[in-house]
Parts: C-alpha cells; structure tokens; sequence
C-alpha cells in the first residue's frame, strides 16, 4: 500500500475547500485547520470551541508526544470559526468538529470519508487523512526552506525523514 501524499497544488486545495464549503462548514473548517496547523488528526479532532475561539495563536499539547504545539490563524480564520460557532450556538466546551448525533468528536473513518470524497471531486488519489498535515509541512518548507523547524514541528528524527514525510523533491501531481 502507497503512502499518502501532500496536496501540492494550491489551485487543488482552493477546489478541495471550496466543494467542502458548499458541502459542510464543519468540513471545511476541519480541511481548513488541519492544512493550516499540522496537527495529528486525534489532536485536530480534539480540538474545543475555547481553544480556538478569539484567539490569535493557539496552544495544543500534542497527544503523541505531550509537545506544546503553536500555530496562528489568520482573521478570515478566527471570524469564520466565530461565525460557525454563533450559527450553531456552541459554548467553550463543544468539541469543533463533533458528530451531530453523539456530540463527540468525529471519528477517523468519518474523516477520511470526507476528504476521499472531495479528493474525488476534485480529480485526487492517494489522499487520506494524513494528507491534511503533509500538506501543511509540505507548503511550510516551499514557503520558507526551513527544514530544521519543520522536523521539530513534526518531532522527527532527522531532517531526511521530513522531507521524506512531505515528499519535497518529488513531482507535482
């Protein structure tokens, strides 16, 4: 079985975020932060309507390992998490990606059902749900070449094994 790979083309991901947009706002905003943060899914998941909700940079203690991790979001971030919490009237404590039947965080599968769908919308394959932080890893490094950080961010072993991980040097889809 072949790896998944990072979404390379920035074209792709406005497709991808867009069919997800018109198809779900929690969708979306799940694509949207988990390209945007590089968070493993389980902490994404996990993430609290207080957690994000007002705030610039955002603290994660990574499950994996019990790193602090810290990302931004921009203001189109923070006031479409605003107005997606207003609209469905969630309080600090709800979980931002949660199922409408249990309230609890949505699971694996339902995710990668997600993502495979609007893959195949937009003409994707080898897509899953670790797509979401290659991709961020993927563009960090194009944006700024900074490897050493990124293999800190990821708490890998080596630089090789980033590169690796984010497939930089391999071809564009």
């Amino acid at each position: 079985m072949q790896g998944v790979k990072p979404i390379r083309n920035p074209a792709t991901i406005k497709q991808m975020e867009a069919y997800l947009s018109r198809r779900s706002m929690r969708d979306w905003m799940l694509f949207a932060i988990g390209i945007r943060s590089g968070l493993h899914l389980h902490d994404l998941l996990h993430l609290r309507v207080g957690d994000l909700f007002g705030k610039n940079e955002i603290k994660v203690n990574e499950s994996k390992t019990g790193k602090e991790k810290r990302f931004t979001l921009d203001d189109h971030m923070k006031m479409m998490i605003e107005q997606y919490c207003r609209n469905l009237n969630l309080d600090a404590e709800h979980y931002l990606f949660s199922s409408k039947r249990t309230g609890t965080p949505i699971k694996r599968v339902r995710v990668y059902r997600i993502l495979n769908e609007a893959a195949k919308e937009v003409g994707l394959s080898d897509i899953g749900t670790h797509t979401m932080r290659k991709t961020f890893g993927y563009h960090f490094y194009k944006r700024t070449g900074d490897i050493r950080l990124l293999k800190e961010y990821f708490n890998h072993s080596a630089p090789s094994v980033t590169l690796r991980y984010i497939g930089a040097g391999l071809e564009a889809e």
